[in-house]
């Protein structure tokens, strides 16, 4: 079978086009349908494949072996017959704005900082790519600013089929050895690389290059990007979230981290305050069941750390098992400590499997939770006390 017409390197902006039907065959649950052209790009150097309809069919994937080009499609397309194709626009012009961005970041970092970019992938969400290098984020930063400058200056974008002798002299950056006829993209003052990709045809379109991140990655780093609509719609919506908590905040969308950081500072001073008074309320609980032995308190919600603190107090104070349960009608986090030591892993056994409990310890320490009325509570311990468990 001869190689398929590539419609969208002659041009990218083609949306619509007819061709002759090849083949078509069922495969599983799916037809694969060979054109003698199309304008559907084939998934391949980390962009995947165009999507969009086929002679009244939905397009799934595409694919190119050898240089033909396989459509995955939902439903038949008659061999012989002419077809009209329709490309998802919206999906592949995201996908040049963001390879296109990729393209002008990638080859200014490499440019700045000897390195090499080493992984691509195109995601539904967000662009990652990989460089051997230890890039800061502030290296990053600088880049991000240059090619936004790139962007603006709106070059149009030459893409070329040099001959072996002027590929020999040419200075492209390519993620390996290649062979055969090589296809250059270039973004003047930018970057000029090796790439099978579809593109835009000025930087301008590109319309914003956005780093959300630079984590180390191997040797090296991973960046993650957005570009085009969809770094416009996360800022919005960063944006948007800014503006929300300044209001709550009462504070302008710039000032919101200022206005955190009070906030953080002010929780603080009132966690350390309502620390030390529940340690005196503690203190006193635990002072009234002095002498008492074992004990049984139930307290309002608490965190799991206060639950430990007052069966420790009490313990001291009661003289034998503290047994505090902090919650309200069937949850209740609990702590069990016996004063002097002594095992109680068969009595933590027990209660949480009367009480639907999780948890435990070792030795005289165990802590969880049940799901329990606590009249359930109390007669599971008024049982205790009658066996000593």
């Amino acid at each position: 079978m001869r190689e398929t017409e590539k419609l969208y390197y002659q041009d990218p902006f083609l949306r619509e086009f007819t061709a002759h039907v090849l083949a078509c065959e069922l495969i599983i649950d799916a037809w694969r349908v060979v054109l003698d052209r199309t304008a559907f790009y084939p998934e391949g150097g980390g962009q995947p494949a165009d999507h969009g309809t086929l002679g009244g069919v939905r397009v799934l994937e595409v694919h190119e072996k050898d240089g033909v080009i396989f459509h995955i499609c939902d439903g038949p397309v008659e061999a012989g017959t002419e077809a009209a194709g329709s490309v998802d626009w919206a999906r592949r012009f995201d996908h040049m704005q963001q390879h296109s961005g990729e393209h002008i970041i990638s080859g200014i970092l490499c440019r700045l900082y000897h390195c090499d970019n080493v992984g691509f992938h195109l995601g539904a969400e967000t662009v990652t790519i990989d460089y051997n290098a230890d890039l800061t984020w502030e290296q990053v930063l600088k880049a991000e600013r240059l090619a936004n400058e790139a962007v603006w200056a709106d070059r149009a974008v030459r893409i070329t089929f040099p001959s072996p002798a002027e590929l020999a002299e040419l200075d492209y950056r390519s993620k390996k050895e290649l062979t055969g006829q090589v296809r250059i993209v270039e973004f003047p003052e930018a970057d000029r690389c090796a790439c099978c990709g579809t593109h835009v045809l000025r930087a301008g379109q590109v319309g914003l290059v956005k780093v959300l991140s630079c984590q180390k990655f191997r040797e090296g780093v991973r960046l993650e990007i957005l570009c085009g609509d969809r770094a416009l719609r996360f800022l919005s919506g960063t944006f948007e979230q800014a503006k929300a908590i300044g209001q709550r905040l009462s504070v302008k969308p710039l000032e919101a981290l200022d206005a955190v950081e009070r906030l953080e500072s002010e929780l603080a001073a009132a966690k350390a305050r309502m620390a030390d008074l529940e340690q005196t309320a503690y203190a006193a609980l635990a002072e009234g069941q002095a002498g008492k032995g074992d004990v049984v308190l139930f307290q309002p919600p608490a965190r799991p750390d206060s639950v430990r603190r007052l069966a420790d107090l009490t313990a001291k104070s009661c003289g034998g098992l503290a047994a505090v349960f902090a919650g309200e009608g069937t949850v209740w986090n609990y702590a069990l400590v016996r004063a002097g030591g002594g095992d109680i892993s068969a009595l933590v056994k027990a209660l949480n499997q009367t009480l639907h409990g999780r948890g435990g310890g070792r030795n005289s320490f165990a802590q969880g939770s049940v799901q329990a009325a606590r009249s359930d509570i109390e007669v599971f311990f008024a049982f205790f006390a009658a066996s000593n468990l």
